[in-house]
């Protein structure tokens, strides 16, 4: 008798602490704003236009998972090194920021299935005479900091024991220091490669061949602990693709056939 008591005490201060403690995806539709995280210096995921509006694919995806929430989307602009202390400090509710899905990463925010796929391309400075990812060994070659491509192609110049590799805080600096001759190539994604070289801004550079790295596979990410919204989450990303959402948003944003999410030979 005196154990069922107990029992039913504990039972009844649990669901009171329960009830007592929302969690994330309850406070987001309460506070009726999501903050994404968005990188605004990576076209075509994130960019700003003429008129100095926020636009991009992860622009529009923030947007579409607000909608899903019935709240409203504030896009918080955050450069590719502060994406992840952007939500460790609270400043935004979830990284909508083409951030690989690293195991390093995962030991600090929780991770979704992939919402998006890069594949990775050489871009060169036409003066340097690269033509291929094997004609940057011995080169000066460079990437955004904290980046999957940046973090590949120093172990890569490692590996080469020759050349130099320089990380830059934005892409744009990536791209311009290439123009100017002060890199002789890069490894970036394909759609950003492409991107930049199309705007005109960055003479003298040109896409040269695709980089031997893996698929590049990005997540959407929040607080680990927060599972009801990493759930939700899981299930937007893949509401997103069997309704036609993100193929619609790929064809607007980059053009063409949009990457399978799927990994061969472990989930379809």
């Amino acid at each position: 008798m005196k154990l069922s008591v107990l029992a039913f005490s504990l039972l009844a201060a649990t669901a009171l602490t329960s009830q007592a403690h929302a969690d994330k995806l309850d406070d987001i539709i309460a506070s009726g704003t999501l903050r994404c995280a968005v990188v605004l210096d990576f076209p075509p995921m994130g960019a700003r236009d003429e008129s100095n509006n926020a636009i991009g694919f992860d622009v529009d995806y923030c947007n579409d998972l607000a909608k899903a929430l019935g709240v409203t989307a504030e896009i918080v602009e955050t450069p590719f090194p502060e994406r992840i202390p952007a939500l460790m400090s609270g400043r935004v509710d979830v990284g909508v920021a083409s951030t690989s899905d690293t195991l390093e990463r995962a030991k600090t925010v929780g991770m979704t299935i992939p919402y998006f796929a890069f594949e990775m391309a050489v871009t060169a400075n036409e003066k340097s005479g690269i033509k291929s990812f094997e004609d940057m060994k011995g080169k000066v070659v460079g990437a955004t900091a904290g980046t999957y491509e940046a973090i590949a192609l120093e172990e890569q110049v490692k590996a080469w024991g020759a050349g130099e590799f320089r990380p830059y805080q934005t892409q744009a600096d990536v791209f311009l220091a290439l123009s100017q001759g002060q890199l002789d190539a890069t490894v970036s994604t394909s759609t950003v490669a492409q991107a930049n070289v199309k705007t005109g801004k960055f003479p003298g550079i040109a896409v040269v061949g695709k980089a031997p790295f893996d698929i590049d596979y990005v997540s959407l990410f929040t607080n680990r602990e927060e599972y009801g919204l990493i759930n939700f989450l899981n299930l937007f990303v893949n509401q997103q693709v069997r309704t036609g959402r993100y193929a619609e948003l790929y064809e607007k944003w980059v053009g063409g056939e949009a990457p399978n999410l799927s990994v061969n030979g472990v989930y379809r």
